[in-house]
Parts: structure tokens; sequence; C-alpha cells
């Protein structure tokens, strides 16, 4: 402790008059304290103003310069000391002396940076205003082809000084992008891909940069998506394929790369993780199962990855991807599902599935999970069947094949998620088949249900789907036992309400089902509709310029429809929509023109 404040009471006077080697033998002396307790040696430093200083022993031609930059790098591995650091102007300095060539200044002057920038705003700040990035990124960008043990700690010292200058700061990862350095680092990955400490410093740096949307248009250009699997390949620790996962996830995002990591053999190695981790309880395993088969959903995302993974349906991918549905691992299970659904993103695919069976697969999966099921299993097998439903061809066949019973069984669920793909598929069965529409609308449980949830405010796609679900099962079954149980539920005022919502397509399927209600049960409606406040909305529909042609049109032909009721017909009457409608004669839509002329001719016969 004496020799250490010895030293720092010499330091202090040092600049002025001092031999080099009385300096040496003081910098010696504060590296061995800093090895012996950093925290206090560094505090010891604080206190006695040496900090200043060192600014002015940061020169280029003094031999002491690597040395004070060394204790530099190792008091800036507090927290406490970074902002000192700054304050003492040691930035400006320590950044010119990057362009020194002796290696050792160059490796402790990289360091000194490197622990200053490690969380500290400020750090970052004082570096980025003396340009330091811009030096360290042509050093990294001379020294990248050179593999000897010197080159190669230099470079493992910058990549990590920039990792820590933009880590979490988008303006500085930026600032990388745009200086070239994503090229660079994919470069260095390839050639130095035995080092294992310059490996994972790129990979870190990768991972820092690969979460910004315009570092993913870069990495596209480069062949990252193969030096990254075929270093993924080499890896037996866990940790280290947990690192390689933590940069592809993010890439993976973009479609371009996934195409890439599709071409470059990934699938192949996710699918044997999953075959070796799929048995075992080990936590590592467990992890390692979850990021592999969510990767590969993700993969499954873009359009020509997944095409090129289906191949027609008889890929051996989707092939294994349909053995993990009746898996007793619930991750796979989920994988398989959301697989299912990606799978099942145009009708060619969805056709072949269905004619090959996939839809048993599902409803026995939903089978396992209707008591205390798995929520996020329930909610992915139901978006696969939901896609599946969508081309006409398919509807009749999921029907028969009991779609339809094994989705109600999920009526008694609280989680909206799944209350939501529920109503969607069930939307999707539904449409344009008429049988099965009547029978679904005469299930008074299903009804009651769904108009419970039309008045679900905090889960506005539960209230959407609910509206459209009551609505399809009147436009669809056009039929009065259906337009019965729906009055006799209280699901009339929401399907008034839907007349109003913000999006055309629902307010269009809301009148469609209104006009049909009037059509066939007004006088069991009439109440309700008069409740409701119809005619004052459709008046409010009719007058509003805003209202697209469709509403126009949809909303007239209810009027004509409401006026064989006496009461509604009396408010027709007493709201002057003869006025609204003879306006709508000259509308630019010939449709609507031609409609407004039969509505005038009604409502005047009627008056």
């Amino acid at each position: 402790a004496d020799n250490l404040s010895d030293a720092l009471k010499k330091l202090k006077i040092t600049t002025t008059d001092s031999t080099a080697d009385s300096l040496e033998g003081c910098l010696d002396c504060l590296l061995q304290a800093l090895a012996q307790n950093n925290t206090e040696t560094s505090e010891k430093i604080q206190k006695s103003g040496v900090l200043q200083v060192f600014a002015s022993l940061l020169m280029p031609q003094s031999s002491c310069t690597a040395k004070v930059a060394n204790i530099i790098a190792e008091v800036a591995r507090n927290e406490f000391m970074r902002n000192p650091c700054v304050d003492a102007g040691l930035i400006p300095p320590l950044v010119q002396l990057l362009n020194c060539k002796d290696q050792e200044v160059l490796l402790q002057t990289g360091r000194a940076l490197g622990n200053i920038c490690y969380d500290s705003h400020e750090g970052r700040n004082a570096v980025d205003r003396a340009g330091g990035a811009h030096i360290v990124v042509d050093h990294i960008r001379s020294l990248c082809s050179k593999t000897d043990p010197a080159s190669e700690k230099l470079l493992t010292v910058f990549c990590g000084m920039l990792m820590n200058y933009s880590n979490e700061n988008d303006t500085l990862q930026s600032q990388l992008i745009n200086m070239g350095v994503i090229p660079t680092l994919v470069k260095l990955l390839g050639i130095h891909c035995q080092n294992a400490a310059l490996t994972e410093m790129c990979l870190v740096a990768f991972g820092n940069l690969a979460e910004l949307e315009s570092s993913k248009e870069q990495f596209a250009y480069t062949n990252i998506a193969e030096e990254l699997v075929k270093l993924f390949k080499k890896q037996i620790e866990h940790d280290k394929k947990e690192m390689i996962f933590e940069v592809l996830a993010p890439l993976a995002e973009n479609d371009v790369i996934k195409l890439q990591l599709v071409e470059a053999g990934l699938v192949e190695c996710l699918l044997e993780i999953v075959q070796k981790t799929v048995d075992s309880d080990k936590e590592d395993d467990i992890a390692e199962l979850k990021t592999a088969s969510d990767l590969m959903v993700l993969l499954l995302l873009g359009d020509e990855s997944m095409q090129k993974l289906f191949e027609g349906g008889k890929g051996s991918v989707f092939q294994r991807v349909l053995s993990w549905i009746p898996s007793n691992s619930h991750q796979l299970q989920l994988a398989g599902a959301l697989a299912i659904a990606n799978f099942a993103r145009n009708d060619g695919n969805c056709i072949h599935m269905v004619d090959n069976g996939i839809v048993q697969k599902l409803m026995d999966l939903l089978d396992r999970h209707v008591e205390d099921g798995n929520v996020t299993v329930q909610h992915a097998a139901l978006s696969a069947l939901r896609n599946l439903a969508i081309p006409v061809v398919n509807k009749a066949k999921m029907l028969s094949a009991g779609v339809a019973e094994a989705v109600l069984k999920f009526l008694r669920s609280e989680m909206p998620p799944v209350q939501f793909k529920l109503l969607g598929t069930l939307r999707m069965l539904i449409d344009a088949q008429a049988e099965a529409a009547e029978q679904l609308g005469k299930n008074v449980k299903l009804v009651e249900r769904l108009v419970e949830w039309c008045e679900a405010k905090d889960h506005a796609g539960v209230m959407g789907e609910s509206n459209r679900l009551l609505s399809a099962l009147i436009r669809h079954s056009k039929s009065k036992d259906v337009i019965r149980t729906v009055v006799q539920s209280g699901g009339i005022k929401h399907l008034v309400t839907m007349a109003t919502s913000e999006h055309v397509i629902m307010q269009n399927e809301a009148l469609v089902a209104l006009a049909l209600i009037a059509a066939l049960e007004l006088v069991t409606a009439e109440k309700d509709l008069e409740n409701a406040q119809l005619v004052q909305i459709l008046h409010r529909l009719l007058s509003d310029d805003r209202s697209a042609p469709e509403i126009k049109y949809n909303s007239m032909v209810l009027i004509c429809a409401l006026i064989g009721s006496e009461p509604l017909q009396k408010e027709v009457q007493s709201m002057a929509f003869l006025e609204v409608v003879s306006k709508l004669r000259s509308h630019e839509n010939k449709t609507v023109a031609q409609q407004a002329s039969l509505t005038e001719q009604r409502l005047a016969v009627e008056s």
C-alpha cells in the first residue's frame, strides 16, 4: 500500500521532472496493485487525481504508452471509473494512439477504449466524437486476412471494442453498418473460424447488429448463412450453439436470408437437434429443442423457403414436421401445428394436406388438449385448421371429417387467443356451406356464447370475429330457424352495432344479415330492431358522404324490407328518408342510383 501511495505521488509530479526509468517503476507498481485488488486500487487512483496525468503520458513516441493504456484498461473494468476516464480527457489521446504501428500499444489502447465504452453512454459518445470507430473498422479491414496469433489477438480486441461501443445503441449500430462493417465481419468469421475467442466476438457483434432492419439487407448480400451453418455444424457445446442461435433468429426474419439458410442446410441441422433432444429432460436439451423447433417455424414464414421445403407435399422436411404433431412433447406439438399453419398459406398446399389426412392429425392433437390443455397448442392447431379451411374445395371435406364438432369443444375456453381462432375457423368452414351454417346457427349454446363475446370490449379481435360469425350464420344459412335463435339469444342489437363498424367489410356483412332478417322474420325481430335504433343508423349511413357505395346500396335494400313492419315504417316516415334517397338518384355509382330510384318509389307508395 505504501509503495502504491509513493508511486501515485511520484506520478503526480512526474510530468515536470522524471526519468523514463522511474516512470516505468511507478507504472509497474500500479499494474501490480491492480492485479492484486483492482477495485480498491482503482478507487485510490481516482482519488489521487492521477487520471489527468495519464492524458499527457499517452504519447505515441513514449516507451511507457502501452503500460499507461494497460492501466486505463484495467481501471475501466470498474463501472465507477468509466465516466472519470472520460472526464479526465483520456479518450482523444487514446483514439490518436489507434494510428500508431506498435502492436502492444494498439492492443492496450483497444482494450482501454472497449472497457470505457462498456455500458457507458458517456464513453461511447466520447469515442464517437473522437472518430474512434472509423479507425478501428479500418484496422479490422486491413488485419482481416492475417492469421498469425498477434493479429488474431488484436482483431479479437478490436471486435470486442466495437461490440461494447455499439451494444444496444441503434444510432451507433447504424453508424457501423454504414461504414460497411458487416461484410468485413462475415469475411473475418470465414477466415478465423478456428479461433474460438475471435469467432465468439464476431457472433456477439452480429447479434448486436442483426436486430436492425438495415443490417439484414447488408447481411443478405454476404455469405453469412453459409458461414453460420458451417460453424453451427462444428459445435458440440450448448453455449456455443446458443450463441449462433441468437444470431440466426433475428437474421431469419429476413425472407432472402431465410431462403439462404434453407439452401445452406440449416433445416437438416435443426431436425437433427430435435431428434437428439426430444426425449431428454436435461435443461440444456429442452432449451435447444425449443430454439431449434421455433427457428424451423420461422424459416417457414418465408413464401419461397416454405415452398422449397414443402416440395409438393413430398418433401422429407414436411414429412418430419408432420411426425411432430403426435409427439408427446408440447413444444414439438406446438411447432408442428405452427409449421402446418405456415405450409397452409396457399390453396395448392392446403388442398394437398387435406387430401392426405392432416385434418385428422390436428383433430387428434386438439382432443389431447381439451381438458386443461396447453393454450399455445390449442391456438396453433386452430390456426392450422383455419388456414386449411380457406380453399372452397376443403370446406365440405373438413365439415364431414367433423372439424366443426372438434372446434366446438373449445367454446368453454376463457382464453381470448383460443376464442379468436375458434371463431375464425368456424367462419371459414361455413362460408357458402348452407347446411353447416344452419346446423351451427341452431346451436343455442354456440349462439349464446357468440352474443356474450360480442360484448368482449377488452378483446377487439374476439368481439369482431363473434359479430362476423353471427352475421355469417344468417347469411350462409338464409334460415328462419337460425334467425329465431339469434333473436332469442339477444344477437340483433350486435348486428345493428356492427353496421356502424369502421371496417366496410363488417358493415356490409351486418347489413346483408339484417336484410335477410327483415325479409324472412321481420315480425320476430321487429322489437329488437326498433330498440337498437336501426332506422336512425340507416338514415345516418345514407346521409354520410363517406359511406361506401355498397353500404348505401344495402342500407336502401334494408329500408325497403323494414317498411313491411308498421312501427318501423312509422320511424322511416318520421325521418324524411325520401329527401336523402332522392339525392342518391344522381350518385356516380349506377347500382346505387338505380336502387335509389326503386327505394324512392317504394317510400312514395308507402307514404
